[in-house]
């Protein structure tokens, strides 16, 4: 019998890189989101080419953390402890490094309230993985009664 092969290394290696990189772009517009409104607020209309390029930096960081480390616990099955210390180790991260590099001029009630930006932004996209993987398998599903639907009208087609 010839077995089918699972994935190789190599395109492991590859979705988890490809999973990095859109973890890198989504949290950077979340982050850069937040900087910006700060930055609206202040009167100010310009953004920090510096502070970009660090938070860029910091995004693709985290989501190696996150997906080798703490096993890509935005898009696991469930919100448990595991996942949790990922979610809280992740906003310190990002919230320490805001206030380091001075993202948000050192005011630490705006780290806090950054850091709570960053748990809603953590939750939402775990929902929204969530959401996609039932789609998913919903359509998988049907997919799969209509391959086992025309299966059998084959099989009773060549046994007629």
């Amino acid at each position: 019998m010839d077995k089918k092969k699972g994935p190789s290394l190599w395109e492991r290696y590859l979705t988890k890189e490809i999973g990095i990189e859109f973890k890198a772009c989504l949290y950077f517009f979340a982050v850069l989101f937040f900087y910006c409104v700060y930055r609206i607020v202040c009167g100010i209309y310009d953004a920090s080419i510096l502070h970009m390029a660090e938070m860029i930096f910091a995004c693709y960081i985290i989501g190696y953390l996150q997906v080798y480390v703490f096993n890509n616990f935005d898009e696991s099955g469930r919100l448990g402890g595991k996942e949790w210390r990922g979610i809280i180790c992740c906003t310190a991260i990002y919230t320490l490094l805001s206030y380091f590099l001075n993202w948000f001029d050192k005011t630490i009630w705006l780290s806090a309230v950054f850091a709570a930006y960053l748990l809603l932004v953590y939750i939402c996209v775990f929902l929204i993985y969530r959401s996609k993987r039932l789609i998913d398998d919903k359509i998988l599903n049907e997919e799969l009664q209509l391959f086992q639907t025309e299966h059998r009208k084959k099989v009773q087609d060549t046994d007629e």
